[in-house]
């Protein structure tokens, strides 16, 4: 397994890499049960909904290998599919594994074309930079968030190969900071210009470090463009849309959920206080301090310039275009 390669398949488990210990330690950890599968998402040692997706489905793959009880199958790839609420790639992979004759197969295709849709958008998403831009973005959207080359991430690298030259002010993502730890790891490791700054510090950059555009993932989609992301991410749309600055969002899709007409019905999660209490390990509040800790928010359509997928650029009214993505040709599935 390569050093920094999120999820693959070993035979009889799926190797991860345990993405919480990053960037100080590099561990592999194996799945092997339904617990593995489960805590390992829940706890966020795997993230990134397009990664956790994989993740599932190749979980799913193996939960039907070593349970032979129907019944007992049913209840583990339940426990899989409702891991984590927000995210709509847990159950769209582990649903399409659910029903493929072969689910190993079906696993190993989800990850392939994980990796042909990640290159889609990162070469769509190439038009919306000029030369020298300077970009805003918020949380983990590289590999280490899909299997793939990333996306919003993905775009910003596939820019700087293509010669753009960006400069990235990446913000750190309280509470779990998986800007500082791996946003910013990644974007150095594939020589991009970046810049480490807290998440508050998002207007004022907007304001004196002339940012270009903002672009940021999705955990998922309404058909009306309204957008669940990485807490803080709806805070920055609402300050580029006060500085006049576009603000994309890099997303497949499977990130889409066609069964939603707006964003008001996509279900939250709401984590531990713990993660806000504490910083770096160290308490960091009063033990009987009182926690709001949602680990994301909705994005209100309206404030999205425009979205990236695979299938091209998707630009308002969303209520007419998102839905011609629910249409439109496999054309990036891949042959079995």
């Amino acid at each position: 397994m390569k050093a920094f390669a999120p999820v693959e398949w070993d035979g009889d488990a799926v190797l991860y890499l345990d993405q919480r210990l990053l960037p100080h330690e590099v561990r592999h950890e194996r799945a092997q049960t339904v617990d593995d599968i489960e805590s390992a998402i829940r706890g966020l040692a795997v993230r990134g909904a397009p990664c956790i997706g994989v993740f599932a489905a190749y979980g799913t793959a193996l939960l039907r290998r070593t349970i032979v009880d129907d019944e007992g199958f049913a209840r583990a790839a339940r426990r899989v599919r409702e891991a984590r609420p927000t995210a709509v790639n847990l159950a769209w992979a582990v649903d399409r594994v659910l029903a493929a004759t072969d689910p190993l197969e079906e696993a190993r295709a989800i990850h392939e074309e994980q990796k042909a849709i990640d290159d889609a958008i990162g070469a769509h998403g190439i038009e919306l930079f000029a030369k020298g831009a300077r970009v805003l973005t918020h949380c983990n959207t590289g590999p280490l968030a899909t299997g793939g080359s990333g996306t919003a991430l993905g775009v910003i690298i596939a820019a700087h190969r293509a010669g753009k030259r960006p400069r990235v002010f990446v913000d750190e993502t309280r509470p779990l900071l998986q800007g500082s730890r791996l946003n910013y790891l990644e974007l150095r490791m594939a020589g991009v210009d970046a810049v480490l700054m807290v998440d508050a510090a998002a207007a004022v950059a907007m304001k004196r470090q002339r940012i270009d555009l903002a672009i940021v993932g999705a955990d998922r989609v309404a058909r009306n463009g309204d957008t669940a992301n990485k807490i803080g991410t709806y805070g920055l749309a609402i300050l580029a849309a006060h500085h006049g600055i576009p603000f994309y969002v890099a997303a497949p899709r499977s990130t889409f959920d066609f069964s939603l007409e707006r964003g008001d019905a996509i279900p939250i999660e709401e984590r531990a206080a713990e993660e806000v209490a504490s910083f770096a390990g160290t308490r960091a509040a009063p033990e009987d301090a009182v926690v709001y800790n949602p680990a994301f928010d909705v994005t209100p359509g309206h404030l999205v310039t425009a979205f990236v997928t695979e299938a091209g650029i998707v630009r308002p009214p969303y209520a007419e275009t998102i839905p011609n993505l629910e249409m439109a040709p496999e054309v990036l599935r891949l042959s079995r």
